[in-house]
């Protein structure tokens, strides 16, 4: 008598064990094999490089859901080659593969875009996909595969609650989840093997994709408080306390809406692949969940301050949806919109506050952070550069611009130092200017310190990223701060 295999001795058994090689290996696309969503990608890829085309939605509808994804599968232009398979999953199919084992890629995702990632893994003997008529999921993809391969007659490997009709069906099955709840469901419908270790996203990875540490940033809104010396007075620092909670939350739905059109450049880019959207650590609809939920708290939160900072929180999440589609592949364009997104959180924090900001003041934190967004486009340049070792580009910037960026982002920089230097100047009722000239030096050292550091290639990601850890930019923090509050 034969002896009794375990569960996960069945489903990796060699090809020599007896009717075992004959039962397929049925495995789902989106989430299971792909740690993203094809329907997701395809829909930010047709609006990274047709916008307009998202209007016809509501028509590919009419025609149901397979007909919608048919339409977008001939649409976008989602690159298969870049795509975040999921690593143990590809290693145990190759593995059955070599065994004898017949492997299926039956998904709901549309035919055309999933024989690409068939060919691109190299693994599938047969692909069952939604066809522009047929909607394979659920009870369809059940119904498809029992026609196939009889009850019981495959094995599913599935993530989703919709697949439970499909683990109904099958003889055993792998779920690739975190989801106890869904592991104890397919459990009451069949035979579990657990083969795979599936974790949930930690902490850090939804942290890293909302990017707070970028929230330092909007410290600016005391800008204006300090240039009015009110930060003491407790009624308008709470409100720009509360306006800078609205521009950490606006602007990280910013980045996740940013992060979701660049999928596939980021994963080409040797340090953005690893990215929590565009690596897979964070699944795609739970971005798509948090920009709305973003965005409405914050603009609640924003009327609630002030009508007007509501207003500007609109305009600034406008204009930098217009940058994330079209402007930030505009040379010098996409540096002079993110500029202005720092000078806007400054115009917020004096709306917040209730006290009058200068057009000086405003001009010169335009020059300054116009300097300092061609420099992280200098340092990405040159950190690319030597990774790859030859001719790059990034986005509409290539190797041969970046001597031109150095250039205008110093004398930026240097601009916005003098412009600043001159402000005591032509303010009558400042009378501590020392304290303003001190600043000036010191940020003057500090603009010429990350430029080298850019130019040697240190600044491997974001620069304020790499100023966080970065000893004498922390000391500069500091030096200014005490500055700062000695003069409040």
């Amino acid at each position: 008598m034969d002896k009794q295999l375990s569960p996960r001795a069945a489903l990796a058994a060699p090809a020599g064990v007896p009717g075992e090689s004959d039962v397929p290996l049925v495995v789902d696309l989106d989430g299971t094999l792909l740690r993203t969503d094809t329907l997701i990608e395809s829909l930010f890829a047709l609006a990274r490089v047709e916008p307009a085309a998202l209007l016809r939605i509501p028509i590919w509808l009419a025609h149901g859901r397979a007909g919608f994804k048919r339409a977008l599968a001939q649409r976008a232009r989602v690159d298969v080659h870049t795509l975040p398979f999921d690593a143990a999953l590809l290693s145990h199919l190759r593995t059955q593969r070599a065994q004898g084992r017949r492997l299926i890629l039956a998904t709901g995702a549309d035919a055309l875009l999933a024989h690409a990632v068939a060919d691109e893994s190299g693994l599938f003997d047969q692909v069952l996909a939604s066809d522009g008529n047929v909607n394979l999921t659920g009870s369809r993809k059940r119904d498809r595969l029992v026609a196939e391969f009889g009850l019981r007659g495959f094995d599913y490997v599935g993530n989703d609650w919709r697949d439970l009709p499909v683990w109904a069906a099958a003889r055993r099955g792998v779920v690739a989840s975190s989801s106890m709840r869904l592991h104890a469901r397919v459990r009451a419908l069949t035979e579990v093997v657990p083969v795979l270790d599936v974790r949930r996203p930690s902490v850090n990875a939804y942290l890293g994709a909302l990017r707070v540490h970028h929230w330092s940033k909007n410290l600016l809104l005391l800008v204006a408080l300090l240039a009015a010396h009110r930060l003491r007075e407790p009624a308008p620092l709470l409100r720009v306390l509360g306006a800078m909670v609205c521009f950490n939350w606006v602007a990280s739905g910013i980045y996740l809406l940013n992060d979701l059109l660049d999928l596939s450049s980021d994963r080409r880019h040797p340090h953005k692949r690893e990215r929590a959207l565009a690596s897979g650590e964070v699944p795609l609809d739970h971005a798509l969940v948090l920009v709305p939920a973003l965005w409405l708290t914050a603009a609640l939160l924003g009327a609630w301050i002030a009508r007007p900072l509501l207003a500007i929180l609109c305009v600034y999440v406008v204009t930098m949806m217009a940058y994330s589609l079209r402007l930030k592949d505009l040379r010098f364009v996409d540096a002079l919109v993110l500029g202005l997104g720092y000078t806007w959180r400054i115009l917020a924090g004096a709306v917040a506050a209730g006290v009058q900001i200068t057009p000086w003041l405003l001009a010169c934190s335009l020059a300054l952070f116009f300097g300092l967004a061609l420099l992280k486009r200098y340092a990405e340049l040159v950190a690319l550069r030597n990774h790859v070792g030859a001719k790059v580009s990034v986005r509409a910037y290539r190797s041969d611009d970046a001597a031109a960026i150095c250039v205008v982002g110093l004398l930026c920089g240097g601009l916005a130092v003098l412009m600043l230097a001159t402000f005591p100047l032509l303010q009558p009722d400042v009378q501590l200017r020392w304290p303003v000239w001190l600043f000036c030096a010191l940020l003057a050292a500090w603009i010429a310190h990350m430029w080298w550091m850019a130019r040697r290639g240190a600044i491997l990601g974001d620069p304020v990223a790499f100023a966080l850890r970065d000893g004498p930019s922390q000391a500069f923090g500091a030096v200014t701060a005490a500055i700062l509050l000695a003069t409040a």
